[in-house]
């Protein structure tokens, strides 16, 4: 199997952005030395490499541009600030001087394998996204797009963003935003496009001056030299696969929660009991029970995040663009592996939710220093939400027949959640493990679905 470049074309705004310097904010500094938020969009398209090239090809170039001419900060890159005093900035220079690139390739690997859920070798998705460009001064691009064409089957749309750019809400608005672009080209009404981000960083506060302290926190962790090497060997083949939460199971999850925990002072029934609660908590109770390092633990961790423009004071708009997230700690004995893991997991994870009520900010300053000391606890973590709904992302061929964030692989124990392909499938969870493994999750998955 085999993916081959066909061109590689550097993308500037359209019209031409203005540029600017923004500051990094307190949400965006513990994401400045991690890597991309990296998707791909999957869609049929059975036509030839050279009906893609000529038609197909010049509207996602044309349709990305505009895109950027209203997200103009992914054009540019993170840098140390000029003044010395030890920050970084985003610098965008606008004009025709910046641009995003953009990988066109072909591929003659399986499409219908790739996109199914099954589990799939994760290095063979990573064909289909781009790399950020990197330059010897310190400083790296923010954004890079691939469109891979698979002849007379389909195309597969990668993007990746660097996290310090921004949370999973402004880079769906971003990806949208060039694919409803991609539609206005093509005839359909200006409405297909969203709203425009919101770019003025004043908007969070940072009275405590969390953003320096904690990235003064971070240079101090990089002093101490570099993490200790992996386990000797090679390591182990990881594959990808995709796991359903109908609607019907979800319901009937969330009324078993309430219905355990409403006599109990912190039963779910209490406090917050939602889809995305009980889809962690299943997940995690799976993953649990195949994750060999749980073994002699006496407590299981979770670890997720909560957007907050609508919990801040006074909330900020949905479109800002940028890093909006803190993150939420759970933590549960390892009881979760009983046969009631998924309802104790869920009342844990709810409490923490509504937990939130009482200050979203509170504790910032712990925040790094709390994410540091659970490594090595191997907690799970999740990535995306099916808030943000990935399969509407429509570049006029219809909705993606699979998203897969593959990036999750980065971090053992991270899942991805995302909305239903369907109607019938309310979450889709997605999970990175060692193919051992990866049976083991797949068994606990069925059988918890029989005890539903």
């Amino acid at each position: 199997m085999a993916t081959k470049v066909l061109d590689r074309l550097t993308v500037a705004a359209s019209p031409p952005a203005l540029g600017g310097v923004l500051p990094l904010t307190f949400f965006d500094v513990p994401w400045l030395f991690t890597g991309p938020v990296e998707r791909v969009f999957f869609y049929p398209y059975p036509h030839p490499v050279e009906q893609f090239t000529a038609h197909l090809l010049p509207s996602l170039v044309f349709s990305l541009s505009a895109a950027l001419h209203s997200f103009y900060p992914l054009l540019g890159r993170v840098r140390p600030c000029p003044d010395g005093g030890g920050g970084y900035e985003f610098c965008s220079s606008g004009g025709d001087a910046g641009g995003v690139e953009l990988t066109v390739a072909e591929s003659d690997d399986d499409f219908e394998e790739l996109s199914g859920g099954g589990p799939r070798d994760v290095a063979r998705l990573y064909a289909l996204l781009p790399q950020l460009p990197r330059t010897e001064d310190g400083t790296f691009s923010l954004a890079a797009a691939q469109v891979t064409v698979f002849a007379g089957r389909g195309l597969a749309v990668g993007v990746s963003i660097h996290h310090v750019a921004c949370d999973d809400s402004s880079y769906m608005n971003f990806v949208k935003t060039w694919a409803g672009q991609c539609r206005v080209a093509a005839g359909e009404d200006a409405a297909a496009v969203p709203p425009p981000p919101f770019l003025d960083r004043g908007v969070v506060a940072d009275p405590e001056g969390l953003a320096g302290r904690t990235l003064d926190e971070m240079r101090q962790l990089a002093s101490n030299g570099p993490p200790p090497p992996p386990p000797p060997g090679p390591p182990p083949k990881l594959v990808i696969a995709s796991f359903a939460l109908t609607h019907d199971c979800i319901d009937g999850l969330k009324q078993r929660v309430v219905a355990k925990g409403a006599a109990s002072e912190n039963g779910c029934g209490r406090v917050h009991c939602s889809a995305f609660t009980v889809a962690c908590a299943f997940a995690w109770a799976c993953l649990a029970r195949v994750d060999g390092s749980c073994t002699g633990k006496k407590r299981a961790h979770l670890l997720f995040s909560v957007e907050c423009r609508r919990r801040l004071a006074p909330p900020i708009p949905q479109e800002y663009l940028g890093n909006c997230l803190r993150p939420c700690f759970v933590e549960v004995d390892m009881g979760l592996l009983g046969a009631d893991g998924v309802l104790t997991a869920a009342a844990a994870i709810g409490a923490s939710i509504k937990g939130l009520d009482d200050g979203v900010l509170d504790g910032a300053d712990g925040w790094l220093h709390k994410i540091l000391s659970l490594v090595p606890e191997r907690p799970m973590s999740v990535g995306g939400s099916p808030r943000y709904g990935v399969y509407d992302t429509d570049f006029g061929l219809g909705r993606p027949s699979k998203v897969e964030l593959v990036s999750i692989d980065k971090t053992p124990g991270t899942v991805s959640l995302a909305e239903g392909r369907d109607a019938q499938a309310g979450i889709e969870i997605g999970v990175v493990l060692p193919e051992a493994e990866m049976v083991q999750f797949s068994s606990c998955f069925s059988d918890g679905l029989k005890q539903q």
